[in-house]
């Protein structure tokens, strides 16, 4: 069965149809902003991927051979950490537990000297490995993905410490997901609130009901129809029925719902605004649609902190995963700025 959430890979190849630079060029939107300017900061999971190429899943007892395989750089929350430093004019912090393992030291050497992501809490657990998935990508490029939670779930002290909510407190923005525990999201999602930080959430990882403590924090939450449909027990058939669990969502306290639709764009529901769709910007040829959720999130969350309204904020977002699909793998996929630009400029 299909994974209902999106996790891309992380790798160490700079080299990609997007950029020549493994580092984005800075263009803005318009005017470059003054600096300093305060971080984006992402919570959340740092897996190693386990990436297999299959003709089809296998059937219930039965065995298939993968045509490749490689051990990846990944998790939700480093993929979004990742694509921020690729697109934003500000820093990139990500806080997170990795195992004292050869997939944690990948995972920092990939953030770190690959992707320019600030590694400052980013923080090895004693005794827990380093988290992993394993993820089967079709010839279609759909993916469906087993992940094992290490020290995502199970690195993590019970009470954060001053460090980490001191951060999330300097923040422009704090993007979560649900790979890693609720407690933890709870936590720093307070700590935003109180220092006036926006909260974006992303509702891919752990299969569970979302706290109402949790959701009633998060200022944007982000869900794929499938998601959505799950949580709020409201089929997802229609743009009508879509509404309808939007509709739900802002009656559990989140104000603001941003569905990822997959081929059919993206629509953002504002509790009593109208809602704002966002056709898809068509790739030239789709290879791996792993990364696209994970990229539309974060390119969203980018836009954002730059003041851009809400329609700009899904053409960015909407831009940016249509470059991601149409290359292998989340570090050559996840697009430069100056890539999103050309395509803006070009449709």
């Amino acid at each position: 069965m299909q994974s209902a959430f999106f996790l891309t890979r992380l790798s160490f190849f700079p080299s990609h149809s997007h950029s020549s630079s493994p580092r984005p060029s800075h263009v803005s939107f318009s005017t470059p902003p003054s600096h300093p300017l305060s971080p984006i900061v992402v919570v959340g999971s740092a897996n190693a991927d386990i990436y297999v190429e299959i003709d089809r899943l296998p059937h219930p007892g039965e065995t298939v051979s993968a045509r490749s395989g490689n051990t990846l750089p990944g998790g939700k929350g480093a993929n979004q950490a990742f694509c921020s430093g690729r697109l934003a004019e500000r820093r990139t912090y990500l806080i997170g537990r990795v195992g004292k393992d050869a997939h944690g030291r990948l995972l920092e050497d990939s953030l770190g000297d690959g992707g320019g992501v600030c590694l400052d809490r980013f923080v090895r657990a004693d005794s827990e490995p380093t988290g992993h998935a394993v993820v089967m990508l079709q010839p279609d490029g759909q993916n469906s993905i087993i992940i094992v939670g290490g020290a995502n779930m199970n690195g993590w002290d019970e009470k954060l410490g001053d460090e980490d909510l001191k951060l999330v407190k300097s923040a422009e923005l704090l993007i979560l997901q649900r790979e890693i525990p609720d407690s933890v999201n709870i936590q720093v999602a307070k700590a935003a609130k109180e220092a006036g930080v926006t909260v974006i959430m992303d509702a891919g990882g752990m299969d569970a009901p979302i706290p109402s403590e949790l959701i009633k924090l998060v200022d944007i939450f982000s869900p794929n129809e499938t998601e959505l449909a799950r949580l709020t027990d409201v089929k997802t058939d229609s743009f009508e029925r879509i509404g309808q669990a939007a509709e739900k969502c802002h009656q559990m306290g989140v104000k603001q719902v941003l569905v990822k639709l997959g081929s059919q764009g993206s629509a953002l529901f504002t509790e009593g605004e109208q809602t704002i769709k966002q056709e898809i910007i068509p790739a030239l040829n789709v290879v791996d649609t792993t990364g696209a959720g994970d990229t539309f999130t974060a390119a969203f969350g980018v836009a954002l902190v730059e003041g851009k309204s809400k329609k700009e904020c899904l053409r960015f977002a909407a831009a940016a995963a249509s470059l991601c699909v149409q290359v292998k793998g989340a570090m050559p996929s996840m697009p430069s700025r100056n890539s999103v630009m050309d395509l803006l400029q070009s449709v």
